[in-house]
């Protein structure tokens, strides 16, 4: 539905906060912000899930400079609700995992290699030698049990292991286009609508992103991305890093990319 109360005025206020947010300057960023996300939440649920591309926008733009224009604000807009397969800039990733990204990111139709950074970025911050409160290991944290389901010797070193960067972000890239297979079955069949009732998006994407962090299991029981905060923000927060991936609004030349990893998690050695 179109409109103030719909997908369309929703979008519209959040591209106009964008333009104007970002231009206050540091000082301002955070009355901007706050001001926008006003506007954002009285327009309705759509715009609330949008949220995450202003502060991605005042991340790299709020410092001050030139706020970006109306039609880069559209195209990050634009990416934000779109299917992941843009290009990748590969400026944006470590040079050292450029090929590992883009191998996972064409090893099916459904996930691309902007998908892949993404995720690893929310994931570990880049650190391929993180190991997570559950014992995931790796750039990918992935589960135990999902790696030596996934896993191969994708860098030809004679072993298998999490902790090798390759090995993991190429199993990565399997089992996410394995949930976004089963994603798509669950649409074809009727399980899942791939528009919820709510106007929530459950695309194969969504639905792959959510059971990556939840479980597929997860995503049947609610037949769609699930109602929760770690679900859906974990789907909306790989989604806010996908227009940086492209190159739009991307940190500066020689900026280390990444976050900070989960406070419960360790590292096994040096961060990458």
């Amino acid at each position: 539905m179109s409109g103030e109360g719909g997908e369309g005025g929703a979008s519209t206020a959040v591209r106009n906060g964008l333009i104007a947010g970002t231009g206050c300057g540091c000082l301002l960023s955070p009355l901007a912000l706050a001001g926008t996300l006003v506007v954002v939440v009285i327009l309705g649920g759509f715009g609330v899930l949008l949220a995450p591309l202003i502060a991605l926008y005042l991340l790299f733009h709020g410092g001050g400079g030139d706020p970006p224009s109306q039609d880069t604000a559209d195209q990050t807009l634009s990416i934000f609700q779109g299917d992941g397969k843009g290009q990748l800039d590969t400026s944006t990733v470590p040079e050292d995992l450029v090929d590992p990204i883009q191998k996972a990111g064409e090893l099916c139709g459904a996930i691309g290699p902007i998908v892949i950074a993404s995720q690893i970025e929310k994931e570990s911050g880049f650190n391929k030698s993180l190991v997570g409160p559950n014992g995931e290991e790796g750039i990918s944290q992935l589960p135990p049990e999902i790696f030596k389901q996934y896993g191969k010797d994708d860098d030809d070193n004679d072993k298998t292991s999490a902790l090798d960067a390759e090995d993991s972000i190429m199993a990565q890239g399997r089992y996410m286009c394995e949930l976004a297979k089963q994603g798509r079955a669950l649409i074809d069949s009727g399980e899942i609508q791939e528009t919820g009732e709510d106007g929530t998006s459950n695309t194969s994407l969504d639905l792959a992103l959510a059971a990556y962090d939840v479980g597929m299991d997860a995503v049947k029981a609610a037949k769609g991305v699930p109602q929760t905060n770690e679900a859906q923000g974990y789907v909306l927060a790989i989604r806010a890093q996908f227009a940086k991936y492209q190159g739009i609004g991307a940190p500066p030349s020689g900026a280390t990319p990444g976050v900070t990893p989960d406070p419960d998690a360790t590292t096994t050695g040096p961060a990458a």
